[in-house]
């Protein structure tokens, strides 16, 4: 059978389905169901719309935080540590042994540090001296 590999840009949000699908499907037979389940902290303005909030999944004995966004004027009232203390005690609730995050904002990296967060990781270099860093807090 020949192969055919080429290299572009991107693909159509079929293929990557098609590609996704394959690697879930390739993961349970290999490593068996994560248990995901969402999570979300959903942040309102008095006014009942969305402007912020925490997103992420819990699954293989652990919370993965994707996001966790506060606009400019609500930071500093503690609001990011109540969402992270309240997505936690879920994960908790849910089995989970701790939760995992990573980020590039500076001002974010002593936030997770100052609520228990421990470095795991990080990938200095970026585009514009920036760095990733990647943290863990265990239950």
């Amino acid at each position: 059978m020949d192969i055919e590999l080429k290299l572009i840009e991107g693909v159509t949000p079929e293929d990557e389905e098609i590609i996704l699908d394959r690697l879930k499907e390739y993961n349970v037979d290999t490593f068996g169901g994560s248990g995901r389940r969402e999570l979300a902290v959903p942040l309102y303005n008095p006014d009942g719309n969305l402007v912020g909030g925490l997103t992420g999944y819990t699954g293989r004995g652990w919370l993965y935080i994707s996001m966790l966004y506060i606009p400019e004027e609500l930071r500093g009232r503690g609001l990011a540590g109540r969402m992270l203390e309240m997505a936690e005690a879920e994960a908790h609730a849910r089995g989970c042994v701790g939760v995992y995050i990573d980020t590039m904002n500076p001002q974010a990296l002593k936030l997770y540090r100052k609520q228990g967060y421990t470095e795991i990781g990080s990938l200095k270099g970026l585009t514009g001296g920036h760095s990733v860093t990647w943290l863990e807090k265990r239950f």
